[in-house]
């Protein structure tokens, strides 16, 4: 759609979660609202995939090294293989790469980016994951998570992820794992899980899951695409296979959304966290929250307003 077909506001009382638009179905807007979440086939052509992964490949080579990329390795394993994508887990804050940024601006991935967003786009956060084969120690599980819970900018329901599988991901290799619905509840408690010999940095999980609730396997081929709402609840399994299983994937925003103070908040201790670790990496003395998003944040669509 154009920015003339999607209006600003929600649909008027039916349609929360999605703007009208000339590219979703009533049946696609109806499953999202319910859900929280929406699969769409064979988005990404095989073309691109095999580019973002050369590249990925370069970087974990040291060929490239995007500015402000933050690449997560295992490096237990680093003895073994070197500098190669055995080690490396996945890149995040891949902004500054001119090859693995194009994913934000491919123009079949926007269309229904806007549907959810509106016109004016912000790439906000970028990742590309390689779930490395795992070990007893299910070092590579993501706990169950909000991603609402990284991010000090609302409302949350002018944000959605893209999360496009670069290979076939299944229960085998570790496929993202739903919880729908629950895109429909607040923002929850999180922290590291109490797993011990489990967690990465960063990998927060819920405090308090309810193992009640329905969850749902994504199996999805190459290229396939899902887009989620950020308050959804999901996470991935381990790679039991001998293979990578590789996405990439941006959470978008509405230029229109507005940060927030996160002071006194279930989102404090995430906040510093996260700028003791940019004060680390760069030797700072004073980091803000704020401007490690705005350091992040790309627009890619419309006119900057907010964010």
């Amino acid at each position: 759609p154009t920015s003339a077909q999607v209006s600003v506001v929600p649909h008027s009382g039916r349609f929360c979660y999605t703007l009208d638009n000339d590219l979703l179905t009533t049946e696609q807007r109806q499953f999202y609202e319910d859900n929280g979440y929406l699969l769409i086939k064979k988005l990404i052509s095989d073309e691109d995939i095999e580019r973002f992964r050369k590249e990925f490949v370069r970087i974990c080579r040291r060929e490239v090294n995007p500015p402000g990329a933050m690449i997560m390795k295992d490096e237990s394993l680093r003895s073994q293989f070197g500098q190669s994508e055995r080690v490396v887990n996945k890149v995040q804050d891949f902004q500054e790469d001119q090859e693995l940024f194009r994913y934000c601006t491919l123009p079949e991935v926007l269309k229904y980016v806007e549907c959810f967003t509106g016109p004016n786009i912000m790439a906000m956060h970028t990742m590309l994951i390689n779930k490395l084969p795992d070990s007893d120690k299910q070092t590579f599980l993501h706990p169950m998570h909000q991603d609402l819970h990284y991010f000090p900018f609302r409302p949350a329901s002018r944000i959605v992820c893209s999360w496009t599988a670069m290979e076939r991901a299944d229960q085998d290799n570790g496929c993202l794992v739903v919880q729908p619905g629950t895109h429909k509840t607040t923002l929850k408690p999180h922290g590291y899980p109490q797993w011990e010999g489990k967690t990465n940095k960063l990998f927060h999980g819920l405090l308090d899951e309810d193992e009640k609730t329905p969850k749902v396997h994504l199996v999805m081929e190459k290229g396939d695409t899902v887009f989620f709402h950020p308050l959804l609840i999901h996470g991935s399994g381990i790679n039991k296979t001998s293979g990578f299983r590789k996405s990439i994937s941006c959470h978008f925003a509405s230029s229109e959304c507005y940060y927030i103070d996160v002071k006194n908040t279930s989102q404090e201790h995430l906040e510093k966290e996260l700028e003791e670790m940019v004060r680390k990496k760069y030797n700072a003395t004073s980091v803000e929250l704020k401007d490690i998003w705005n350091f992040r944040a790309r627009l890619v669509q419309g006119e900057r307003i907010n964010l």
